[in-house]
């Protein structure tokens, strides 16, 4: 029999990943109702899994109740159709209170954002992963990026110790160095691409063996999205390349323009596609008028073809 760990490994890799934003009113509280319905809009366009919670859905700006509300309702508007995972971060001890909150309200696993602020050693993010293997009995996604960049050698001590450590989600693009550990862990890991705009990398990653990947223009232009993906998948490199000349690069100069908007152009796409999320909270800004138009105008020019 396939253990639940095994299964999860599964279901993550076979297809395109949802990173839904997190709704907020206009004076920035939660808003359960509409990210609800977000969640199941989503879900009807068949991605493999959702990850509720993480970067896209701000899990920075949210306290720990309002996180569990966050992952409770994703857990319901999913209804068992697609496993949740859940952003978690900071330091262990905190990390840890996230993580057993997200198993609580029903996540079927995590994954573990960079510690806050500081820059570590191999034995340090060694010891904040085992811990919050340790501490959860649902799966693990570590997070490879900024200040939480894993070697390879940590890594294998890491899957020889806690058989929940089911995936790999690399957010920093050495190429040479997601080809080592493919090629040495195998299929102990399920590889996710998590680049800032991850479709701009999926075609490189495909090449290496990184089958599937998170994609946040999925929030807006769902159709869009997974047509890109099965393209990624059957290589038809007609396809990708014009969708990558005609939107994604495009899009990239728009959302590189200011820090954070890899954030809030997404809450800014739902807006210009008549389903807003509400604002972005601080410490991120929302696009300008003139920027949220060029969206607009791209979305337009992209979904009518």
């Amino acid at each position: 029999m396939v253990s639940q760990h095994e299964h999860l490994k599964a279901v993550v890799g076979a297809g395109l990943l949802s990173f839904p934003v997190t709704h907020f009113t206009a004076a920035g509280a939660f808003d359960p109702e509409n990210y609800r319905h977000h969640v199941a809009d989503l879900l009807d366009h068949g991605p493999a899994a959702l990850f509720a919670a993480g970067g896209t859905g701000e899990f920075f700006s949210l306290g720990l109740d309002e996180y569990e509300s966050v992952i409770a309702a994703a857990v319901e508007a999913a209804g068992g159709r697609t496993p949740v995972i859940a952003g978690v971060g900071y330091g262990t001890t905190l990390a840890i209170e996230f993580a057993r909150r997200a198993e609580r309200a029903g996540a079927n696993g995590i994954l573990m954002l960079p510690p806050y602020l500081v820059q570590v050693e191999q034995e340090g993010l060694r010891r904040h992963v085992a811990a919050l293997c340790g501490a959860v009995g649902i799966g693990v996604i570590v997070y490879h990026r900024d200040n939480c960049l894993f070697e390879l050698e940590t890594l294998r001590l890491l899957c020889d110790a806690h058989p929940n450590l089911i995936g790999f989600k690399d957010g920093h693009g050495n190429v040479e160095q997601l080809t080592c550990i493919r090629t040495i862990l195998g299929d102990r890991l399920v590889y996710v691409g998590g680049m800032p705009t991850a479709e701009v990398y999926a075609n490189a990653n495909h090449g290496i063996g990184i089958s599937t990947y998170s994609s946040a223009v999925f929030n807006f232009i769902p159709e869009f999205a997974m047509r890109f993906h099965a393209a990624v998948q059957a290589q038809d490199s007609a396809f990708t390349s014009q969708a990558l000349r005609r939107f994604f690069v495009p899009y990239l100069a728009i959302r590189n323009r200011r820090r954070g908007y890899a954030v809030s152009i997404v809450k800014a796409g739902l807006r210009v596609v008549g389903r807003p999320a509400g604002p972005v909270r601080s410490p991120l800004v929302d696009l300008t008028p003139e920027e949220e138009g060029f969206l607009a105008a791209l979305v337009e020019n992209t979904t009518r073809q």
